[in-house]
């Protein structure tokens, strides 16, 4: 007899009807003997409605009162399947991270999972019952209730899935896989049989959004392997593993020569600078060191140096969310160094490729900017990596992007 520790997102568990036939799922594994562990995620849009309530109430929320409230809507979806199943015949019970011994950082909105104390839960399954715990959230050392940050309902599933020492944890979701892009942009996308750990973790962190990055980078540290499949058709889905394992089971030599495996589209960047500082040591320190005083993660970097005079303009991006927060830090920065000024634009977005093939195959990223230009999209900022290559574009033109670089890589 193994452990299975299923997840179901929020689309997955969306209405009455859904959470049955999850009730239904997981029912059937039961019966084939093996005992099961459901993480689960907030009904439908109920998180987003929750922050829209929120934003009525007020423009500056505290940020344990947000945890306290957003995290009730995975509780909403956990006692609604405990009861489906329980009508079913289906022995089960719903627990909230805290109670199912999820601890987190002290840190309100983005915790990290610091540990986990399984002991309830293991009695629980001694005692023949289906497991059903909140995703997304813990506790912290006083006892309150702590998120792990949006998305985070994968991020607990394999944390506790590492933590039970399962071979493989099932993330169901409204989409049957991973694909080459989203296929909402591209038809023609292409679902992968396997991808690399570190493949979907630069997907996932570039916007792709079938999966949460921490959740990748957990199953990569304990070697999980991630399921990704549908949660209304039983077909396959796509595997994420280790490049090694991918190797052993064969993955197809058509893939094995792609260098671009992914193509990702984030809408949900803003862009930020601050306009003639000193160009001299210690500036970039303490204009980065005040947006990590607010928690906010800075992604792409980029330095301009003017030609008269030791002056530089420096301009990056933030999550959307974090943009006002971020221009407000920024800008009290620039009053202390006497900068000409600041400029922020939400009307962004940033297209990327992904793919381990880069690495031996040159000229990746000359075919990038060439196939962009040649549709007249002009790029802001470029971040390249040994597996990834990113360009910020205008937010009107990153669908079209998607589509012309899909088609320039031939991955239909």
């Amino acid at each position: 007899m193994a452990i299975i520790v299923h997840k179901y997102g929020g689309t997955s568990v969306g209405t009455p009807e859904k959470i049955k036939n999850v009730a239904r799922r997981v029912k059937q594994v039961r019966e084939g003997g093996d005992d099961v562990v459901v993480i689960v995620s907030a009904m439908g849009h109920t998180t987003d409605e929750l922050i829209d309530l929120m934003n009525k109430v007020t423009d500056y929320p505290d940020p344990r009162e947000y945890d306290m409230l957003v995290s009730t809507g995975e509780q909403v979806s956990a006692a609604l399947l405990a009861m489906a199943l329980q009508a079913m015949g289906c022995p089960a019970i719903s627990l909230t991270g805290g109670q199912a011994g999820v601890v987190t950082e002290d840190i309100y909105k983005k915790a990290r999972i610091k540990h986990i104390h399984l002991d309830r839960v293991k009695a629980e399954i001694k005692q023949g019952r289906a497991v059903v715990i909140t995703g997304f959230q813990g506790i912290d050392s006083k006892g309150d209730i702590i998120t792990i940050g949006r998305g985070g309902s994968d991020t607990s599933a394999v944390a506790i899935a590492a933590a039970l020492q399962a071979k493989v944890c099932d993330i169901y979701t409204d989409v049957d896989g991973v694909y080459t892009t989203d296929p909402r942009i591209v038809s023609d996308a292409r679902k992968l049989e396997h991808i690399s750990y570190e493949e979907m973790l630069e997907l996932a962190s570039l916007g792709a959004q079938v999966l949460h990055p921490r959740s990748v980078e957990c199953a990569s540290l304990y070697d999980i392997v991630i399921h990704l499949r549908s949660s209304t058709k039983d077909i396959p889905g796509t595997l994420i593993m280790s490049a090694k394992a991918i190797a052993k089971q064969g993955g197809s030599k058509m893939e094995k020569k792609e260098a671009v495996r992914g193509i990702a589209l984030d809408e949900n960047i803003a862009k930020v600078g601050i306009l003639k500082v000193p160009d001299k040591p210690g500036i970039a320190a303490k204009l980065f060191g005040a947006l990590a005083s607010e928690s906010i993660n800075v992604d792409m970097i980029v330095q301009s140096i003017h030609s008269k005079g030791a002056m530089a303009d420096m301009a990056f991006t933030v999550d959307k969310p974090d943009l006002k927060k971020a221009v407000q830090a920024v800008e009290k920065v620039a009053k202390e160094l006497k900068a000409e000024g600041t400029l922020s634009d939400a009307d962004v977005c940033k297209v990327s490729l992904v793919g381990i093939g880069m690495v031996s195959q040159p000229g990746t990223a000359a075919k990038m900017f060439d196939s962009l230009s040649r549709e007249k999209i002009n790029i802001q900022m470029i971040s390249t990596s040994e597996i990834k290559v990113s360009c910020v574009i205008k937010k009107e033109q990153g669908k079209k992007a998607v589509q012309i670089l899909h088609k320039a890589f031939g991955l239909a």
